[in-house]
């Protein structure tokens, strides 16, 4: 294919969380992979785990990045599918259920998957669990094929079909009323990814994953029919207008990388290092400090409240990034901002000093989940970002604030409008939010 032109898509999308589509999404590309043809997947909404198991899937140089109509606008939409151009196919999975999104617009919609197909041009390939009913699933199918003018049904894959003499019944009902069924996925409970308090066990955790990549393309293969899937992918369309500008946080940024520190957009990383900015990864699980070269510390989240222990005792790690913060900015996302405070209390409650660079002192025995989009105003300078930048972000977490004595780094409001009470906090050159950033706002 020209490098110039842009592949055709699809959106692999469900009724609801939990449907299957994970496992349709991963199961297609490594079946066309193996078929050598070349795909470009994206993951619509703000799910920081998913990317990585779709870049595993497909494996070679492209990699997976996230597609946010709320918190994206339709240009950095659009510049961010510009990477599929060379593909053969663009496939794009979704977030809970299709039209789920937020009450309050953003930037380019509310959020759903819905508004980015819309907006692409993607077709639709609904994920149907089709357990505890049969022909009944064709009326669920044809509201959703009806719901949204703009939005394009493909068809259907059934899931959890549990016989032969059920998918009979359940393609009698989706024949009647005009639906297309692509596939019929049997109850397979081994077909699964293990998962945890904030999703799937991350890809870079699991020793057996090529083995269930490999089981679940073979799963797909066997039961879609992949030939009229990608043959229902519909042209991409791009949308104009002004590119919102999130600099880098510094030229040159050590970044916190290992099991604690895992969850980073990839747009953000590729981002900054076409604004010229280097990464120099750094492992504080192994005890490691921030380069003393770099101009800039950068904690993302993860599961600092996993590693507790092991993160109280890198003495090296906390000296060298104390050293660090008395020149230069320190940020910190989510867990890397529990790690910036005095204390991480974890599920046994037991206490874990932390860096102590905030007064902040965070519990996961205390458990409350805490989950929606955010857009934060800075009442103050974070690193590379002046006061009264906004910023839009997405909060996901269950740890909960003992104490948060430092002064607020931003005023932050939900989708809705609505003041969130979790601001962050700064301290010097020390910063950090439980808003995962994902892009300035406009």
């Amino acid at each position: 294919m020209n490098a110039s032109i842009l592949p055709p898509g699809l959106m692999i999308s469900a009724p609801r969380s939990g449907s299957g589509k994970t496992t349709l999404m991963l199961g297609l590309l490594g079946v066309l992979r193996q078929r050598g043809l070349d795909v470009q997947p994206f993951k619509s909404g703000p799910d920081y785990i998913d990317t990585a198991f779709h870049s595993a899937a497909i494996g070679g140089a492209r990699r997976s990045v996230n597609l946010d109509t709320w918190a994206m606008n339709a240009a950095d939409i659009s510049g961010y599918v510009r990477q599929a151009a060379g593909a053969d196919l663009v496939l794009a999975e979704g977030s809970m259920g299709l039209f789920d999104g937020v009450a309050g617009a953003g930037e380019a919609g509310t959020g759903a998957s819905a508004d980015l197909a819309a907006a692409m041009g993607w077709p639709v390939v609904l994920v149907l669990d089709v357990s505890g009913q049969a022909q009944t699933a064709a009326a669920v199918a044809r509201g959703f094929a009806a719901m949204r003018r703009g939005v394009t049904l493909a068809g259907v894959v059934l899931n959890r079909v549990a016989s032969p003499r059920h998918e009979k019944l359940v393609r009698a009902g989706m024949a009647e009323a005009g639906i297309v069924v692509l596939g019929a996925l049997p109850r397979r409970s081994e077909v699964a990814m293990p998962e945890r308090h904030l999703g799937l066990v991350q890809a870079e955790e699991q020793s057996t994953l090529s083995a269930t990549l490999a089981e679940m393309a073979d799963f797909i293969a066997e039961h879609v029919d992949v030939d009229a899937l990608v043959s229902a992918a519909g042209a991409t369309q791009l949308q104009s207008g002004p590119a919102s500008s999130c600099p880098p946080p510094g030229q040159r940024i050590a970044l916190a990388r290992d099991a604690a520190f895992s969850f980073v957009y990839p747009h953000l990383l590729s981002n900054w290092r076409k604004a010229g900015a280097e990464i120099l990864p750094f492992s504080p699980l192994a005890d490691q400090a921030p380069c003393p070269s770099a101009d800039c510390c950068w904690l993302p989240g993860g599961y600092p409240e996993l590693h507790a222990g092991g993160l109280a005792n890198a003495h090296r790690f906390r000296a060298g990034l104390c050293e660090f913060a008395e020149t230069r900015p320190v940020h910190g996302e989510c867990g890397g901002y529990m790690v910036l405070g005095s204390a991480l209390i974890d599920a046994d409650g037991e206490r874990h000093e932390m860096a102590g660079l905030l007064g902040l002192v965070t519990s996961y025995q205390e458990r409350r989940m805490h989950l929606g989009y955010r857009l934060a105003t800075l009442t103050a300078p974070m690193a590379g970002m002046a006061a009264g930048t906004r910023l839009r972000g997405h909060e996901f977490h269950y740890s909960t604030i003992v104490a948060q004595p430092d002064d607020a780094l931003a005023k932050v409001v939900d989708a809705e409008g609505t003041p969130v009470p979790e601001t962050g906090s700064r301290r010097g050159f020390v910063s950090g939010s439980f808003f995962h950033l994902i892009a300035e706002a406009r």
